[in-house]
């Protein structure tokens, strides 16, 4: 081993039949996923603790007489850790067994979540009987729940609990939590009401975590039945200032939902509930497509942007000849990118100079 620049000392460690580095303090999980190393899991996020609930993630190490949770057992130099085996395959199989046995859809539509194909995806990678336990089921939809955002269809649900998680770790709503134990687990609200009635924000997160569709974008499944494929369009969010980044979903030319961007620079897969439920103005018959100059009598007509920008530019220019500079005032959109403000900003320094600019963002 040897010292790095950060003082983390970088170690070696056997993985999958080959030597592989590794910085002291990752665990096996975080070292495989690196190294492209095959281990699945149900119950991880990166965004979050490891909770080493599924067990899916269990691998043989040298010298351990169990297969250990690799999502929670540290990499330590010289460890010799096979992630794939005839018992760990075995292994698997059984438990996605044992879930499958229990959920009343092993498929679901894509539209339902970001991550909302990882079950169904490791049932297609394993030799799975998915009826194979089939007996009691844990798990009550609540279907009456009024919200317009969040399908709220726990018979999917695997008690992963990486909902619960994510909105306590990550947004600090504690808005959901685990009721009771066995087949008797319960994701719910504060009291059991519906979301509106709770300390939801409705950022959507604990839908784009879970792995089953049991939490699912009410406003994107209304697309299910619409022909064509989805496409994915990595775009910036609208919104305010920030810069959250997005994928944006559509099926032909209408855009039916939106997906976090988990390598987003500014939000690293989290949005607000406008970022991500708030795009039907796009497709609204009221949007306006052409600018419009106001005419003498009060009514609008619709003009080309050069005949409208010179419209502007004129209008600013007799209001400073007849009143002065300290006439106008900017105020900047929160909704717009810094680049925007600083235009914005220019425009009034250099243009009137003055100092009369403002961002609605500052209150």
């Amino acid at each position: 081993m040897h010292q790095v620049a950060d003082n983390t000392r970088t170690c070696t460690m056997t993985l999958g039949g080959g030597s592989v580095n590794f910085r002291e303090g990752e665990t096996i999980y975080e070292v495989a996923e690196r190294h492209r190393k095959e281990v699945p899991t149900l119950c991880y996020d990166p965004r979050l603790e490891a909770f080493g609930a599924c067990r899916l993630c269990v691998v043989e190490v040298e010298g351990i007489r169990n297969p250990v949770a690799s999502c929670t057992t540290k990499a330590t130099e010289g460890m010799v850790v096979r992630t794939r085996t005839p018992v760990l395959d075995k292994h698997r199989t059984t438990l996605l067994e044992l879930v499958a046995s229990e959920n009343r859809n092993t498929k679901v539509d894509s539209l339902s979540g970001y991550a909302s194909q990882e079950f169904g995806n490791l049932l297609d990678r394993y030799p799975v009987r998915a009826g194979r336990f089939a007996g009691k089921k844990s798990g009550t939809s609540n279907t009456d729940d009024k919200n317009p955002f969040i399908l709220r269809d726990y018979e999917n649900c695997i008690s992963c609990y990486r909902c619960v998680r994510v909105c306590a770790e990550q947004e600090g709503d504690h808005a959901i939590n685990v009721m009771n134990r066995g087949f008797h687990t319960q994701i719910i609200t504060e009291f059991n009401n519906d979301l509106r009635d709770s300390s939801c924000t409705f950022c959507g997160q604990c839908v784009a975590t879970c792995p089953t569709g049991a939490l699912g974008d009410k406003k994107a499944l209304r697309a299910k039945d619409t022909p064509g494929e989805i496409k994915k369009t990595r775009s910036v969010c609208p919104y305010c200032g920030v810069g959250c980044s997005v994928d944006i979903l559509t099926k032909g030319d209408r855009v039916v939902g939106i997906h976090p961007a988990m390598d987003g620079p500014a939000n690293e897969g989290a949005l607000c509930v406008k970022g991500q439920y708030a795009f039907d103005f796009v497709h609204h018959p009221d949007r306006l497509t052409k600018p419009l100059i106001k005419q003498p009598d009060g009514t609008f007509r619709e003009a080309e942007w050069d005949e409208a920008l010179q419209k502007a530019a004129d209008g600013f220019l007799k209001v400073r000849e007849k009143y002065g500079n300290h006439a106008t005032y900017g105020i900047a959109s929160g909704r717009a990118p810094h680049e925007a403000a600083y235009t914005m900003q220019k425009f009034i320094r250099a243009t009137y100079g003055t100092n009369y600019i403002d961002n609605c963002s500052r209150a």
